[in-house]
Formats: structure tokens, C-alpha cells, sequence
């Protein structure tokens, strides 16, 4: 969390960070081991050639690889993505980034204080400036600044096109204070995450009217106040060109420029190996071939049994070379051209794994996690027993070794929704749902009606409804409670909420209604069935290529697709493209259809189908087996999140659950499945925050009925929640007291926990290609870039190559 505000209730762009890559994230305690107190739990440090600013040359170039150009400089549009909060983080103030351990840090550069002074009648907040702090054009910063923005993002103005507004609606006035250097702040209500206020802070000729802030900033930013400057911006080149802001009164910054390049992550390794770029987000593959590169730094240059043509065994060899010289012309000729092109492949790889040396691997874990949702509005998972069995038989360790182990990096699961481990407030919650428990799992499938001869029952005359809700009892925010306790064991009356039951009724209703449509439309799949392409085939569908296609994700007929709020979907884009769930581009796109199947759901020949439901023992009810849908993405940056899908559908089919797996597009996934609600099961991200009272809300805020009759799901595209958990949300917001507030946040994630909607993963890893001989950048975990401290060491910066000062 991708991945990735609106009027109501929206999340903070600090939410940020969804790309798929290398799957799509610190992580101590195992599932199950929570304490009663706030764990130590220590992050992954940073990893970024730490040095002495004496030691950093002035001068020369940096390259910058981002995945696209930014759609906009204004980070409070929707459109706002990766690039723009990486170059306004140059450009602009930002009053309390996050340091090391994740925390708001007072940024000495802008601010001398900044305090809470009053808290009755008002909560009142005075900003003392500092007194050198200016803008590019001469014009210090200030009150007008302050009240511009809140103007801008209050809500209250509809002109302004804003994503986010949370926490300035909750600004009742901002005043000059004894000085031009202090700002006033005035609360209407408490507001536990000032800190996150004004940051980036616009100049007031941008906020302060909406042709600016609409489409002035989209472009161009023509004052900042930043250690660099924006210089230029070319569409044809792909590149944002900053340079040294001669205004800048704190250090000054080490290079003349910095350039950001739009490089997509397919070209990653070729823009390292020519020089195009000199700081990259990788893959692993990426990162092993610079491994690999630097192993071989004394083998003349060649690669050691890695490459092209390192499969090729010397019989293999010897046969080539004969088949090239035999006398058969036309075995040769094309013998001739396979060693011809092998050779020049051989040629061009050890020319790149040459360059590669030249780089090191910097790694760490990303502030960001990855975590399996559960669809909660409709279908088997309407039901939170059923969530529950799911969850509880996972192998967290397991799914986390195999993302994280390869890399060398701590594989240990998440436990926490709310904070990451290394942050203050991090404590494994995950006792409130249990323990991975096999037995457990299959009580609480049994006790909500899934039996091993469920599938040949004939459906029942009686609506389906929820199980627990039928034989009344305690409801899921007792249930909670419980666990939150320390309760260990299930309890197997624990009943489903009434939305879940409204939700599974609905369902029921909706299959029973469409019985009819579902067989003609399984007649004219038939029908249609010559017209397909050749070689491809339902996903999850045992019959051969061309055979009827089954009801599928995206299929009208098999789910009922809700509204997000109006701007939300847009601002999920932008949180999970930064977070790891879209495509290299970013790009959100409708999926092409093939006759008679769902938007996405092929995969080529080759891709193993699932084995019958009989052969599996599925577990069944009222002749139906209980097959979840499970949408994972199928880019080239994604295979770690399917060989974790994978890894999720073993563990489920040990319980008698099916997998439907169906791989979609990268630049699909997001919106035509995860925002939609078109799945049961999916894998994406969400970044972490320094404010998960205010960023968190809208992510787990119970689903609200909207006027047309569909839902406001903000960002909990689960469609999971409690009104309890909306209540502790909103308390923590209000509560002044830091460590009160924390508390408040892990009894919201203990219920999130049992509620079971979404079950986080592990901490997602950061490897970052950087020159060897820059400093001061890399994998920055948690904490912000200091932009002005990074260049080239003053060793090796006089003969770096002429492309950095381009």
C-alpha cells in the first residue's frame, strides 16, 4: 500500500507508496505470541552509504529513475502518484517527515518550534518559522501560506479539485501570532495528528485560487523552497530536471542537478548498464545480476556460469558445432544463425554485467505491507467464520520466508495493521484472531454448515443467510473482545455482524435469480465457443480450450459490484501504485474481454488448471462447493505475489477450501477487481504512516449505504468493518495524549485482526541500484530523503563519467 482523499472521510496522500513488483511488506513477533505491553520490535535499518557531508563532492549529476513522469506537481489531486511525492520532497516544505523509526520529525530547515499551547477551550497550535526560511522569489514564508492551504483543502470550497482534506476541516481559524514568523492554529475539535498538516506546504499563488491550484501546479511549480529548484520538465526525454536553489538557507545542496527519469521496470537493468540512470528501484533478478557482476569482477570481464548459454552442456555444444558444419545445408545455415545470435547475446550480456559492477545493492524493508484481503460483502466470506478458517490456516512464516528469505532479510510475519515494527505503538495483535490451527480452521467451517458432502445436497428452500445468525448468540464486537482478552480458543458460536448476514442474503438471492441467466449464458459460451482464440482457457475451469466458461470474476452475474466513494478509488489508485499493487506505468485501464468469459480471466496454455473439486475433497453446502476467487496479477515485476498466492491457495485446499486463481493485467487489477469488489480473495499493499488515526480510518471504516443503494467503501475495499472499530478510530483522532492514543490504536487493530478482513503479511522488501560511489542514498526505510546531502564521494567524483554532467 498499492497501489493507491475526498470530501469525506478521505486518506492523506501520506498513505503513499502500488507498484507489483517484486511482490507486493517490520516485523518481530510471530503470529499468535502477542504480549500485553508495547513490543521493542527493531526495523530493519537503513541502507544508504551513510557519509560526512566533507566527504561529499559539490558538483556533477545524479540520475534518477522513476517509474513515470508525474501527472501532476500538486500532491493533494488525485492524480498525484510515486514521482510527485518523490520531486515535491525536494522542492517544498515538509514540516515533520519521518525519521528512522518512522516517527514525525520537527524539520529544523523550516520550523524553530511547533507545539500544542492550549487545549481548553480550543486546541490551539502555534508554528514558530524559521526566520531564514523563504520562498524561491524572495518572499518569506508565513501566515498567508498556512491560510491559503487550509482554504484550499477544508472542503468547503468545491471549486478546489482536492483529494484529501483530512484534518483541515477540522482547522477552525489560523491567525498571524506575535510576529510574521508564528502561526496560530485553531482547532474547532482535537486533532491528534497536527503533525500531519501542511506538508508539502504550497505558496499561497497556488492555494489561493483554484485555476492555480486546479491546473497551475499540474505542470509547473514556478516558487518553491526546497534545496533545489524545478529547472525543466521534457515529455520527449521522460526527465524533471532540478537544480541547486540559490535561495536555500540551510545546507547546501552537494549536486548541481538532480534529474528524475521515467524508466519503466523492465528497462531497469539496461538503463543501469549504459549509464542512463544511477539510482533504480529493482527487482531481485535485477539485484542478482549485480551480485553476480561483482562476484565475477576477476574473470576477465566473462560471466561465471550465469548468462546465455551457460545452460549449455558440452555435448550440447559439440552438437551445434557439427549440425553448423554438417552437410546438411539447411540444418546448418539455421545451426549457423542460433550460434550467431547466441554469440552476440553472450557478447552483450558480459558488456552489461560489466557496467553492472560499477553498482552496489542497497536493501532494506520498505515502509510498506503486504497483506491478503477478504472480500467480505457477499458470497462464503460474507460470513466471519469462514474469514476466520481462511486466515487461520495460514502460514505466515512461511509466506514470508518465501518473499523476503531469498533476499536476506529478516522473514518474519507482520503483526500489526497500524504501525510496522521499529515504530513506536507496534504490537503484535494478531492473538485476537489465533493462531494458525488446522483443526480450529475446519471446526469453524463446519460450525457455519461446510461439510465434505455439502456439494451433493440439494440446495435448501430456506434463504442461506449466516449461519451464526441463525442460532443467535454473542456478535462479532463480543467475539472481539474476547480475543482482544487473550482468549485463545475459538469460540464456535461466534456469529456473523447482521451486514454480514444482509450481505450473504443478498447474495443468495442475487445466485437464485440468476439460476436462468447463468444457464443461457453457459449456452451461448458454448455457442461462442469456435470464436475464441486458440490455446486459451478459463482459469479455474478443468474443461479443455473453447469448452463453456463458468461464472468468473468480473462476470455480472456472479458478484455484485459496489461504488467506492466518488474520489476514493482515485486516491486508492494513487496509495497503491506507491504501495505495490499497479503496473509499472501506473495505468489504470479497462481490461479487454474475450467472447463470453470475464474481463482478464485467460491464462495460455501452460498455466496448470485446478483439480476437480471431487478429487480435491472440497467441502461443500447446499450443493455448492465452497471455491473462493482468487485475483492475483500477472505482470512481469509480480511473481513474488503469486508464488505467494500460490503458497495461500496449498495452505486453504489442506482445509477443504478451493482456489479459483485468476491472473489479470497489472494496470487492471486495481481498478477493475480489487476497487470494484470483484474478488474474494487478492494480494496488494498499503504504506505505512506516522498518523494511523487519521490515514487508517478510511481503509478499515465500516462500508456506508449511499443514496443509489450501493456502498461507500472509501478505501476498505474488504468491505469489512464494525462500528466499534469507526468509534476507536475517531477517539484516537481526538485524543491529545500520545500514548493514550496509541493504546486506542491496538485495541482498533485487535478488532481489525478479528474481524478478519484483511490479514497482513510481511513488511515488503526495498532494493535499490545505486553507483557505488554515491553517498547519502539508497533504501531509506521509514525516513525521508535529505536531498542536499546526496552526491558523489570525493575520491572517485572527479573521473565519474561524462554522462553525469549532462
Amino acid at each position: 500500500m498499492s497501489h493507491v482523499g475526498v470530501p469525506r472521510g478521505t486518506v492523506r496522500k501520506r498513505r503513499s507508496l502500488a507498484l507489483l513488483t517484486t511482490g507486493v511488506l517490520t516485523i518481530p513477533v510471530l503470529a499468535g505470541c502477542s504480549s500485553g505491553g508495547e513490543e521493542t520490535a527493531r526495523g530493519v535499518p537503513q541502507d544508504i552509504a551513510p557519509a560526512a557531508r566533507e566527504t561529499v563532492a559539490d558538483g556533477s549529476t545524479a540520475n534518477w529513475a522513476v517509474d513515470a513522469l508525474p501527472a501532476t506537481f500538486n500532491a493533494f489531486q488525485a492524480d498525484a502518484d510515486s514521482a510527485t511525492t518523490r520531486i515535491t520532497g525536494a522542492l517544498l516544505p515538509t514540516l515533520f517527515p519521518m525519521d528512522k523509526a518512522g516517527q514525525p520529525k520537527l524539520n529544523p530547515d523550516y520550523l524553530e518550534s511547533a507545539k500544542v499551547i492550549e487545549r481548553e477551550p480550543r486546541q490551539v497550535v502555534l508554528y514558530k518559522l524559521n526566520q531564514q526560511a523563504v520562498w524561491s522569489d524572495g518572499r518569506e514564508i508565513g501566515a498567508p501560506d498556512f491560510v491559503a492551504q487550509w482554504r484550499a483543502l477544508r472542503g468547503e470550497d468545491s471549486a478546489f479539485w482536492t483529494a484529501r482534506n483530512s484534518g483541515y476541516e477540522r482547522i477552525e481559524k489560523i491567525e498571524r501570532g506575535a510576529d510574521d514568523l508564528q502561526v496560530r492554529v485553531t482547532f474547532s475539535k482535537p486533532y491528534a495528528d497536527w503533525r500531519s498538516l501542511f506538508s508539502p506546504l504550497y505558496p499561497k499563488e497556488i492555494t489561493g485560487s483554484p485555476d492555480a491550484f486546479n491546473d497551475g501546479a499540474r505542470t509547473t511549480l514556478k516558487t518553491t523552497a526546497g534545496p533545489f529548484v524545478l529547472k525543466s520538465m521534457s515529455k520527449s526525454k521522460g526527465t524533471v530536471t532540478l537544480a541547486r536553489n540559490p535561495r536555500w538557507w540551510g545546507d547546501k545542496a552537494k549536486l548541481d542537478t538532480l534529474v528524475f527519469r521515467a524508466v519503466a521496470a523492465k528497462d531497469r537493468t539496461q538503463a543501469l548498464a549504459d549509464g542512463t540512470v544511477d539510482i533504480a528501484d529493482i527487482d531481485a533478478a535485477t539485484a542478482d545480476r549485480i551480485t553476480l557482476a561483482r562476484r565475477d569482477r576477476g574473470s576477465n570481464g566473462q560471466p561465471l556460469n550465469h548468462g546465455p548459454g551457460s545452460e549449455i552442456t558440452p555435448a550440447q555444444a559439440l552438437r551445434s558445432w557439427a549440425q553448423a558444419h554438417g552437410s546438411d545445408e539447411d540444418a546448418a545455415e539455421i545451426a549457423q544463425a542460433a550460434r550467431k545470435k547466441n554469440r552476440k547475446a553472450v557478447v552483450a550480456y558480459a558488456t552489461e554485467q560489466k557496467a553492472l559492477r560499477d553498482f552496489a545493492v542497497r536493501k532494506s524493508l520498505e515502509p510498506a505491507y503486504t497483506q491478503l484481503a477478504l472480500n467480505g460483502e457477499s458470497g462464503p466470506l460474507a460470513d466471519d467464520r469462514v474469514r476466520r478458517a481462511v486466515a487461520r490456516a495460514l502460514d505466515r512464516q512461511e509466506l514470508a520466508q518465501t518473499v523476503l528469505g531469498p533476499l536476506g532479510l529478516p522473514a518474519k510475519p507482520l503483526g500489526s495493521h497500524l504501525a510496522l515494527a521499529g515504530q513506536p505503538g507496534y504490537k503484535d495483535g494478531s492473538g485476537a484472531l489465533g493462531e494458525q490451527n488446522t483443526k480450529e480452521a475446519q471446526a469453524l467451517l463446519a460450525d457455519a454448515g461446510w461439510t465434505r458432502g455439502g456439494a451433493a445436497e440439494l440446495p435448501k428452500d430456506t434463504k442461506a443467510g449466516s449461519e451464526a445468525e441463525k442460532k443467535g448468540g454473542k456478535d462479532d464486537e463480543e467475539e472481539a473482545e474476547k480475543k482482544t482478552a487473550g482468549e485463545a480458543e475459538e469460540d464456535k458460536d461466534a456469529q456473523t455482524g447482521k451486514d454480514g448476514k444482509k450481505a450473504e442474503e443478498d447474495s443468495t438471492e442475487d445466485s437464485a435469480d440468476s439460476a436462468a441467466e447463468r444457464k443461457k449464458a453457459d449456452r451461448d459460451s458454448e455457442d461462442s465457443a469456435a470464436s475464441r482464440d486458440e490455446g486459451l482457457y478459463i482459469v479455474g475451469d478443468d474443461n479443455k480450450p473453447g469448452a463453456p466458461a463458468p461464472a468468473t470474476v468480473g462476470s455480472a452475474s456472479a458478484v455484485h459490484v459496489l461504488a467506492p466513494a466518488r474520489t476514493a478509488a482515485a486516491q486508492g489508485t494513487v496509495l497503491l501504485r506507491q504501495a505495490g499493487v499497479l503496473g509499472e506505468g501506473g495505468a489504470v485501464a479497462a481490461t479487454d474481454k474475450q467472447p463470453g468469459g470475464a474481463a482478464g480471466a485467460y491464462a495460455p496454455v501452460g498455466t496448470a488448471a485446478p483439480a476437480p473439486a471431487a478429487a480435491k475433497g472440497q467441502l461443500g453446502k447446499d450443493g455448492k462447493t465452497l471455491t473462493l476467487r482468487f485475483v492475483l496479477p500477472s505482470g512481469p515485476g509480480s511473481q513474488s505475489l503469486r508464488s505467494v498466492g500460490d503458497k495461500i491457495a496449498v495452505m486453504l485446499e489442506k482445509i477443504g477450501v478451493g482456489t479459483e486463481i485468476t491472473k489479470v493485467p497489472d494496470e487492471s487489477y486495481f481498478k477493475d477487481h480489487i476497487a470494484s469488489g470483484a474478488y474474494d480473495l487478492a494480494l496488494y499493499s498499503w504504506p505505512a504512516t506516522a498518523y494511523p488515526a487519521t490515514d487508517g480510518r478510511p481503509i478499515y471504516a465500516k462500508p456506508e449505504p449511499a443514496t443509489d443503494g450501493s456502498l461507500l467503501v472509501e478505501q476498505n475495499y474488504t468491505r469489512v468493518g464494525t462500528d466499534h472499530i469507526d468509534q476507536l478510530f475517531d477517539k484516537a483522532a481526538a485524543e491529545l495524549d500520545e500514548k493514550a492514543a496509541r493504546e486506542l490504536m491496538k485495541q482498533a487493530d485487535a478488532r481489525i485482526w478479528a474481524a478478519a478482513g484483511s490479514i497482513p503479511l510481511f513488511q515488503r522488501p526495498q532494493l535499490v541500484a545505486v553507483d557505488k560511489k554515491l553517498a547519502n542514498v539508497g533504501a531509506f526505510g521509514f525516513a525521508a530523503p535529505r536531498y542536499q546531502d546526496i552526491g558523489f564521494k570525493n575520491r572517485q567524483a572527479a573521473g565519474s563519467p561524462a554522462d553525469r554532467k549532462k
